[in-house]
């Protein structure tokens, strides 16, 4: 509870605690939600000028953590458990700043109205030229390309595509080759 001037005691709700511990930590608060059992979620990523391909790190969950869970304390929000985690690879694009960080990167759309017989779309995201224009969405519709153009207001959901690049797990020249004969002879003796 916070003292106003009038003699009034005014509480904050937990959404704006959250969002003012989130971004008084340097991040970016992507959602937060409560559900009916006492569960508070809390999803932050990385602020939108840092690099897209930088993530959300176990210590960084911890770090949020420890402030939300001293805070929620002080300021009397009852909750049960308390989850921070990032976004996921299919991070929600919400904000403005959200759009313009991951340009250039697939996206899913889901508009708030049907648009050529469908709400649902999958592509590319650019900048329209004119940034009072808004948003273009490439993509490939059978074999044609084609593009979206469409407004913040008009999207109902819009998530970035997973993309899972399993580095370590590359065959090698090495791994491919099969065993020799000399070699297969000597596992069996």
């Amino acid at each position: 509870a916070r003292p106003c001037d009038a003699g009034r005691i005014i509480r904050m709700s937990w959404q704006s605690i959250v969002e003012r511990i989130v971004t008084g930590q340097g991040y970016d608060l992507v959602d937060c939600e409560r559900s009916a059992r006492g569960l508070l979620r809390v999803f932050i990523d990385l602020p939108a000028h840092m690099p897209a391909d930088q993530s959300i790190t176990v210590e960084d969950c911890e770090k949020v953590t420890r402030q939300l869970q001293y805070t929620l304390e002080v300021e009397n929000v009852d909750y049960d458990r308390l989850e921070v985690s990032s976004p996921g690879l299919d991070r929600p694009l919400k904000k403005e700043a959200d759009f313009v960080r991951f340009l250039g990167f697939e996206v899913e759309l889901q508009l708030k109205v049907v648009f050529q017989g469908r709400k649902k779309y999958k592509g590319i995201l650019q900048r329209a030229e004119a940034a009072e224009q808004g948003w273009l969405l490439h993509f490939v519709e059978g074999k044609d390309e084609q593009v979206l153009g469409f407004t913040l207001d008009e999207v109902r959901e819009a998530r970035l595509v997973p993309v899972v690049n399993f580095k370590g797990r590359k065959r090698t020249e090495e791994t491919a080759k099969p065993a020799s004969d000399d070699a297969q002879a000597n596992e069996q003796a």
